[in-house]
């Protein structure tokens, strides 16, 4: 049987040469391990990795394809020693072999702590491990939210702790994937959910105990965001005592357990009412010395409001006296003069007046109209006529009138 390439004229070409080292190579092979030394990394723009790994005698091409490349925690580091999970690969164009790698794991926990301390800085440069961010649990919680698996032994233990502690307090449930692939994407949609709800106090977010890789979902750039961005106060429960999570740093309170979280969500409801019954006599006896001080004081500032008040009337009455003394005395200066002037002026008109004229002895005549007869002439033999005398009226007849007699001659 003569077979293709087995001569010149049966030669084959350089595709089919290549396809077919392409098919026989990858078809040998299953998925193995290699161990190397990753030489000249380079990530592609497309999201391809590329690198040699290599030892002291040869060295490999390989290549992580950007599908794959989210499934392994970080990039190697030039010159780390891994071991590699992949398929030979040839690239039938240039007949290239290839490595293509689909999980890498470095001594010890190289790449997951690589990975770790990547997200911890990316999140430290936004400020969102700032202790100064981290908001106190609420003291009394009606409504506690747990982002968990519905299947998990977590959700069993929260829901149990919390029932023991606080029947009253409701437990809602929001699902989501804690392991896997496809867990980050599930954990940041479940607590995007119960942000936009709205109807939880505090929120519990994590799962039960388990390997390294079951857990790294809680290492997640995305999943540490969303909790960060969560508007209620939260509370990370990953894992057991021993286990760290950036889950942790970001949460407003770290539990070491799930049951632990619960303790920390939830009071025990016995404590609450003796705490209320402790503050409601405390307020009680504050509320009766405050009373008592009260009354105590207002007695005192009802004497301070008298004594001001005496205080304030012994200023007036002293300044209503001077006062009158300066007004008695301004009246002494003022009317005095004006009193003896007076006096002096009554003293003058007395003696000009009729009255004092009568009184001196003199009479005045008067004539049946009342007018004064001052002049002898006014008389006539017979004239009645009246004489107005200090003490009273005497009735006459004019018998003889002596014209230009003078007062003496009067007998």
């Amino acid at each position: 049987m003569t077979l293709p390439g087995s001569t010149a004229e049966l030669a084959v070409t350089v595709k089919d040469f290549n396809e077919t080292v392409k098919a026989i190579l990858e078809g040998s092979f299953d998925t193995l391990w290699i161990r190397g030394e990753v030489t000249g990394f380079k990530a592609h723009g497309n999201g391809h990795w590329y690198f040699n790994l290599r030892d002291k005698d040869a060295q490999l091409s390989c290549v992580v394809w950007n599908r794959d490349t989210r499934r392994i925690p970080a990039p190697p580091d030039e010159g780390m020693t891994v071991v590699a999970r992949g398929k030979v690969s040839v690239w039938a164009a240039r007949a290239t072999i290839q490595f293509a790698i689909t999980a890498i794991e470095a001594e010890g926990e190289g790449l997951w702590r690589k990975r770790f301390e990547m997200t911890r800085a990316a999140l430290e440069k936004d400020g969102l491990l700032d202790p100064a961010r981290k908001r106190r649990l609420p003291a009394f919680p009606r409504t506690v939210a747990v982002v968990t698996s519905a299947d998990g032994a977590a959700l069993h233990d929260i829901v149990s702790v919390i029932a023991r502690r606080n029947p009253l307090v409701n437990v809602v449930v929001i699902p989501a994937a804690v392991q896997g692939d496809a867990a980050p994407e599930s954990l940041v949609a479940a607590i995007e959910r119960l942000g936009r709800w709205g109807g939880a106090d505090v929120a519990i977010i994590g799962r039960g105990g388990g390997s390294r890789e079951d857990l790294w979902c809680f290492n997640d750039e995305r999943v540490a965001r969303a909790i960060a961005a969560c508007p209620i106060p939260t509370i990370s429960a990953v894992g057991h005592e021993v286990d760290f999570s950036i889950a942790d740093l970001v949460a407003d309170h770290r539990a070491a357990t799930p049951s632990a979280a619960a303790e920390a969500a939830v009071p025990v409801l016995e404590d609450v009412r003796a705490a209320v019954r402790s503050l409601g006599a405390t307020m009680r006896a504050g509320a009766m010395r405050r009373v008592r001080d009260g009354s105590v004081r207002l007695r005192q500032h009802a004497r301070d409001l008298s004594a001001r008040a005496m205080r304030v009337a012994e200023r007036r009455r002293a300044k209503f006296q001077a006062a009158g003394a300066r007004l008695a005395a301004f009246r002494l200066r003022v009317t005095e003069p004006r009193r003896a002037r007076l006096q002096e002026l009554a003293a003058r008109l007395q003696g000009r007046s009729p009255l004092g004229t009568l009184a001196r002895g003199y009479a005045v005549a008067k004539g049946s109209d009342g007018r004064a007869l001052s002049r002898a002439a006014s008389f006539a033999p017979g004239l009645e006529f009246a004489l107005q005398l200090q003490d009273g009226l005497v009735r006459a007849t004019a018998r003889e009138i002596e014209l230009g007699a003078p007062p003496s001659a009067i007998r």
